[in-house]
């Protein structure tokens, strides 16, 4: 049977992280980097793989007239917990399923419980956001404008809020068998060991692509990029924002 990449030249797969490498924190992406990705995606097979919900991704990745779907071969939200293929809807999974309500209840009042004693510069709303395969718990709230995001980073950045925080969360909830990450601006993901990016792996093993290389800005320990980055399986780029990124895929697939 025939991959239906059959078209491209070499058997390699890219997979590209959102937030800090396609496009800035919860910004459209620009007509440029658009462009570089269909140059690229005639070489080559390229997915997207975000923490954040289809919606988000699918509204910054389809500025310009285009539909998200349609420009990338492989679309991975929530990690791949909601996943398709060539614009087709694959497997799902659910983390209340699999936490329970029970545990998910205790772990829910003692964040707000923690938010709520938290002295920081400003408080906006939505704490904690639900989504289908994972939490995301942000300090500030997830409503604060981008001005107020990229102050709250620089604040983080020297108070170390989300790293205190998820200190105190593993502790806690030490045998609840989950993974908190930090990720963007103001917010940290919470989800099952294993959930992590390296999850949307298990959707492409069927392909037995030759290489995947995974671009990300978050691929550090604790970043919410560094299990796929440094997984074997894939080839590891880290970026530090958008415009790094066309340079580095310039470079390294002549384009």
């Amino acid at each position: 049977m025939s991959s239906p990449f059959a078209d491209r030249p070499s058997k390699v797969l890219v997979l590209f992280d959102v937030d800090g490498t396609l496009t800035l924190a919860r910004q459209g992406v620009t007509p440029e980097m658009q462009q570089l990705l269909r140059d690229l995606r005639k070489k080559v097979v390229i997915g997207v793989v975000g923490g954040s919900d289809f919606v988000k991704i699918s509204e910054q990745l389809s500025a310009h007239g285009a539909n998200a779907l349609d420009e990338f071969d492989y679309f991975f939200a929530e990690n791949g917990l909601t996943a398709y293929k060539l614009g087709k809807s694959l497997s799902q999974q659910s983390f209340i399923g699999w936490i329970g309500e029970e545990k998910y209840k205790k772990l829910a009042n003692f964040i707000l419980h923690y938010i709520a004693d938290l002295d920081i510069p400003i408080k906006r709303g939505t704490f904690i956001e639900f989504r289908n395969g994972m939490i995301n718990v942000s300090p500030i709230g997830r409503n604060a404008t981008i001005q107020e995001r990229i102050e709250f980073e620089q604040y983080d950045k020297k108070a170390g809020v989300r790293a205190e925080f998820v200190r105190v969360l593993r502790e806690k909830f030490g045998d609840y068998g989950l993974t908190f990450s930090i990720g963007g601006q103001i917010s940290f993901d919470v989800f099952p060991h294993g959930w992590d990016k390296t999850y949307c792996l298990r959707h492409v093993e069927d392909e037995h692509f030759d290489e995947i290389h995974f671009f990300g800005d978050k691929t550090y320990k604790g970043g919410n990029d560094y299990e796929i980055f440094s997984d074997p399986r894939t080839i590891g780029h880290t970026v530090a924002n958008p415009p790094e990124t066309m340079v580095a895929l310039k470079e390294q697939f002549s384009l």
